[in-house]
């Protein structure tokens, strides 16, 4: 950045809008550390518009930035403004008549469930990083986790946006509306596009019943196969009432039952961890789920007893990424397949690994409910970061796979730097053209993100 523009840029900043905060340049995973001329935290929406505005006349680069908790290097500053969203962080409005809450992008996701909570509702995005990423990033890259089944990606629970363009433009748009039919939906344009088309600074959320009663069971199968046919006559039984429906392989439970100082509930291959959940008080929940495991022959199974027998089944699935830290420097996979093709994709894409790389550790767990995976491979005598010079091949085996299987290399965790070169095999030229052209309106000289998301153009560095 020119020396006088950057003066100019402190000039027009106030100094409790600067930021200098190290660790915000290197994501989660220490996969990329980059640079920033300034690093910026505004208060206020109006200090973005300011902040947008001067840099779109003067060209520099802006990348937004929430938790920091993302895992493609999305977030990471390339030069120019680190623009870091935490202290737009109020919940602006709670409409329980509406059933919709409205907070600004900073808000961690654990304070805006904590809200719904306090009226009587449920925001019903759960993740593992719930007590630190935030509702900005969480829109930005269409977090799923471990309610979709029931209640769908964020783009399904976001009502309304407010965001910052490019230009310094803002476009408002946070009336608790279920229903608009009046042209283009234009929040779906914002929703995933990882900081790319303008600064997301609030959000119109959708509020749900809290569940009156809740039934959880974990059960053991020989295949994913059988999970899978656990998983139709669950959803052809509880309907909507299932909400969540979660695969764990053998190996992923040892690490994090150890990780955690549990026992395994059982010994079993592969283990499904699904739960119901009714608005209504139903006191024989619990016992029509275990009626049903035993008339489709599921019996090797336990159903929690007690909230704390609950908690502690749903500590066994949430640390199972912290678990696997131990194990070194993965390769990880953030993909999904439809779930009529999981079984499939496992046993061929763990096979064809074991060919390349004999030894290597492949740990699956995710989402079975909605056909989404955490796929982890880890290099055999291969601890540190050195795993990262076999990702290129290592990703070519993996999406291959993903590709044969009719499924997609990104299911919630977004695109990022990662991931950017693969986006053509999994869209069209025709989807990217369009999305370079509403890149190209939107943001004419490429200010947000660059790098990100969209593949390089040719003639352009990667």
């Amino acid at each position: 950045m020119d020396t006088q523009v950057r003066s100019g840029l402190l000039a027009l900043l106030a100094a409790h809008e600067y930021g200098s905060n190290e660790a915000w340049l290197t994501d989660q995973r220490g996969r990329y550390t980059g640079r920033a001329d300034v690093m910026v935290v505004p208060d206020s929406v109006a200090s973005v518009q300011k902040l947008m505005r001067y840099c779109f006349t003067h060209g520099i680069n802006v990348t937004p930035q929430g938790g920091n908790t993302g895992l493609c290097g999305g977030a990471v500053p390339e030069g120019g403004v680190l623009l870091n969203l935490s202290r737009l962080n109020r919940i602006r409005q709670v409409s329980v008549a509406d059933n919709a809450l409205t907070a600004e992008a900073g808000c961690v996701l654990h304070d805006v469930q904590q809200a719904a909570q306090a009226a009587g509702r449920l925001f019903p995005l759960s993740l593992a990083s719930e007590g630190s990423c935030q509702i900005g990033g969480n829109i930005a890259c269409n977090a799923g986790g471990l309610n979709v089944v029931r209640y769908g990606t964020m783009r399904d629970l976001v009502l309304g946006l407010e965001v910052v363009l490019p230009d310094g433009t803002l476009v408002s748009h946070l009336s608790p509306l279920h229903k608009n039919t009046s042209g283009y939906d234009l929040k779906h344009l914002f929703i995933g596009s990882e900081g790319t088309l303008g600064v997301i600074t609030a959000a119109t959320l959708k509020l749900f019943a809290r569940p009156q009663t809740v039934a959880t069971a974990w059960v053991g199968v020989a295949d994913i196969d059988e999970a899978v046919r656990l998983l139709t006559v669950v959803q052809g039984t509880f309907a909507e009432r299932l909400h969540s429906f979660e695969l764990v392989g053998g190996a992923a439970l040892s690490l994090s039952a150890a990780f955690c100082g549990l026992p395994e509930p059982l010994d079993a291959p592969w283990h499904i961890l699904l739960e119901l959940g009714d608005s209504l008080v139903c006191g024989d929940l619990g016992d029509r789920l275990a009626a049903c495991l035993l008339e489709a022959g599921f019996d090797h199974a336990v159903l929690a007893q007690s909230e704390r027998e609950r908690l502690e089944l749903w500590k066994l699935r949430e640390h199972i990424s912290a678990a696997q830290r131990g194990l070194g420097v993965s390769i990880k996979h953030d993909i999904a397949v439809p779930v009529t093709r999981v079984a499939e994709f496992v046993a061929r894409c763990g096979a064809d690994l074991q060919r390349r790389y004999r030894g290597i550790n492949i740990i699956v767990f995710g989402h079975l409910g909605d056909g989404s995976l955490h796929y982890n491979t880890f290099l055999p005598d291969i601890l540190s970061h050195e795993a990262y010079a076999y990702e290129d091949a290592v990703n070519e085996t993996v999406y291959r796979h993903v590709l044969d299987c009719g499924g997609t290399v990104a299911a919630e965790h977004g695109i990022g730097r990662v991931k950017n070169h693969w986006l053509p095999s999994v869209r069209t030229a025709a989807e990217i053209a369009c999305m370079r052209a509403v890149k190209a309106h939107l943001d004419p000289k490429n200010l947000m993100n660059p790098g990100k998301l969209l593949p390089p153009a040719d003639g352009e560095a990667v």
